[in-house]
């Protein structure tokens, strides 16, 4: 019997990381890690990169709340692949192979996920980088068999203002077989920007991983850098940064619930929650200068402080939406030919989300209750105590009650925090030296989270930012199987996965 994971993990050699610790194993120890969490369901990988030499994956113990980072040397380029008893490490294994030319030996996947054969240079990130100079490849999908079987090919370009990627339906009739997804469309090099920049420089790169979780990133990162720094921004900047991820946990809310019942002909409360996030959006940049709180949060606070007439505007938009959402909510649930779309649709598995570490809605609907305001917790979250609602029924109208009971217990924090807001600056100096954090913070879809390593003189050396959408994208592969083609964008939207977030 191998040892417990996060035993053998931390007989490693330690590492200067805050405020989780890091550990450099062997590779016979990283291979003993694989059989280990194969008998070990209670523990997570939350995420795994590169750098030219070594392999990372940050581990979640959820019985016990812990985290921690293995990392493991890649000298000729190899390591043991998780992907066999963590399948969510899958396309992490293959952007670590596009990026920095590491193979994960064994894995579950080794096709392109990033590299769509256009790059002038193979593995951007190693030490280094090759030519491209082979003709870009047609995409390799998995196959389906069976009678009566054919393709439909759908994007990745399509109507409207949506991001860019392809899906590939294998459909018998009208029932979809498999869907497999190809991302990549949206790869803008945003760790290689980041590298070499100031930390506060970097923040608007990492602003920029997914627009709509724009706070998420930038405090998930900023919390990176001032562990690394051993840095506290001042109270009053804690506070607005929970004030600023709360507006955008609501309006994101109210823009699925619309959606989702856009997407199954009931345009009413698509028009209704659209009108109510334009005012969530509208107080946001009264009282912050900008409507989706774009570079606010910096690393060692907040860029601005709420303006004069900032705490007015934001109570009265909460008040608009505190007060039609009993009426939104009767209306979604009164209508049977609603229900009838939403009810049973789009399931996924309670097992298959865990083994996945599904975070955010995602998970929450089937059975997970990981939230990083709870676990690990940060401030000002244990003062404000969130409700972490959890449902069993895994199916897109659970995703969307979800989101509901989150949107009330969001207007509940938020104007606590308006009533109590702290006085006092809201930014500190960043010393000039070097250090290596870790951050988790939870948006809207998820728990985000940035590694971060910066240099004596403060410049960023080593940096990876994860989407939660990672984790969640492979389960909607799942979730539309057996289901009919016309429901897809029902599900998809249920989702709402950032294409943009795991393009990197």
């Amino acid at each position: 019997m191998p040892p417990h994971p996060f035993a053998l993990v931390g007989s490693g050699a330690p590492q200067p990381c805050r405020p989780h610790p890091r550990f450099l194993v062997t590779r016979p120890q990283w291979a003993t890690l694989v059989e280990s969490l194969e008998v070990t369901p209670e523990v997570a990988v939350l995420g795994l990169w590169g750098d030219p030499a070594l392999v990372h994956a940050v581990l979640l113990d959820e019985a016990t709340g812990r985290f921690c980072i293995a990392s493991a040397p890649t000298a000729d380029g190899r390591y043991l692949a998780l992907s066999p008893v963590r399948p969510g490490a899958a396309r992490f294994e293959r952007m670590v192979q596009d990026l920095w030319g590491l193979v994960a030996e064994g894995a579950a996947d080794l096709r392109p996920w990033l590299d769509h054969g256009r790059w002038p240079v193979t593995a951007p990130l190693a030490a280094r980088p090759a030519p491209h100079a082979m003709p870009p490849p047609q995409p390799e999908f998995l196959p389906a068999e069976g009678e009566g079987l054919h393709q439909i090919p759908v994007g990745p370009v399509h109507a409207g203002i949506i991001e860019p990627g392809h899906f590939r339906f294998h459909v018998q009739g009208e029932t979809v077989v498999r869907l497999e997804q190809r991302l990549g469309y949206l790869h803008k090099g945003s760790i290689g920007l980041m590298l070499g920049k100031p930390a506060r420089v970097a923040a608007r790169f990492a602003a920029r991983l997914s627009g709509d979780s724009t706070v998420a990133h930038g405090w998930a990162f900023a919390q990176a850098v001032e562990a690394a720094l051993e840095v506290t921004p001042p109270p009053r900047a804690i506070a607005l940064r929970a004030l600023m991820a709360e507006l955008e946990r609501i309006h994101n809310h109210l823009n699925d619930w619309g959606f989702v019942c856009n997407d199954a002909a009931f345009t009413w409360p698509h028009a209704r929650c659209g009108a109510l996030r334009e005012g969530v959006l509208r107080a946001a940049a009264v009282a912050f200068g900008h409507r989706l709180m774009m570079d606010r949060v910096i690393p060692g606070g907040v860029s601005v402080d709420i303006t004069p007439g900032g705490a007015a505007a934001v109570g009265a938009a909460l008040d608009a939406v505190a007060a039609e959402i009993p009426t939104l909510l009767a209306v979604y649930e009164s209508h049977a030919s609603l229900q009838d779309r939403v009810v049973g649709t789009g399931v996924v598995d309670a097992g298959l989300a865990a083994r996945f570490a599904a975070g955010g809605y995602v998970g929450r609907a089937t059975g997970r209750g990981f939230d990083a305001r709870a676990m690990p917790g940060y401030a000002p979250y244990p003062e404000l105590q969130p409700q972490v609602p959890v449902l069993t029924q895994g199916d897109v109208d659970a995703r969307v009650r979800i989101r509901i009971a989150e949107l009330e217990d969001s207007l509940r924090m938020a104007r606590a925090l308006l009533a109590g807001l702290p006085p006092g600056e809201v930014t500190v100096a960043l010393p000039q030296r070097g250090g290596e954090g870790l951050g988790i913070t939870e948006g809207f879809r998820g728990e985000c989270l940035h590694h971060v390593v910066l240099d004596d003189g403060g410049l960023v050396r080593a940096v990876f930012p994860r989407d939660p959408s990672w984790l969640q994208w492979p389960l909607l592969e799942a979730a539309i199987e057996g289901n009919i083609v016309a429901d897809f964008p029902l599900c998809n939207k249920s989702f709402n996965c950032s294409y943009s977030g795991v393009d990197l």
